[in-house]
């Protein structure tokens, strides 16, 4: 059951759970801690535009373009973590050999169940 369903269930049965109730006040910090992290790093950009802008250290036309080349640098970025993720996705041979075993277990009982399951 997902963490926010137990808590409104807590909370309309009337029980107290302290380890529900914890674990609940738990997940809520962590995910508040991130949208901090978020929004901070979205004011500081701002301010650092704002003061580009206000400055006129780089060219008006050329300021008035960094927020797109920032979307572009993180698109960029992004792309970057999924490849090395991907280049550094580990190999699992014994799950593999038991995911085998599922699927081998799983046709023979639909083929028991009158299921055709062949693979033409």
């Amino acid at each position: 059951m997902e963490l926010w369903k137990r808590f409104d269930l807590v909370m309309f049965t009337g029980t107290y759970n302290t380890a529900i109730l914890k674990s609940y006040i738990s997940f809520v910090s962590r995910t508040m801690k991130h949208v901090v992290k978020i929004l901070s790093l979205l004011v500081a950009v701002s301010a650092f535009w704002i003061a580009l802008l206000q400055a006129a250290i780089i060219p008006r036309s050329h300021t008035w373009l960094l927020p797109i080349y920032f979307v572009v640098s993180l698109g960029c970025y992004g792309l970057l973590m999924v490849g090395i993720g991907l280049m550094q996705f580990p190999t699992c041979p014994r799950e593999a050999v038991l995911l085998q075993h599922d699927i081998t277990e799983a046709k023979d009982f639909l083929s028991a169940n009158g299921v055709d399951v062949r693979s033409d």
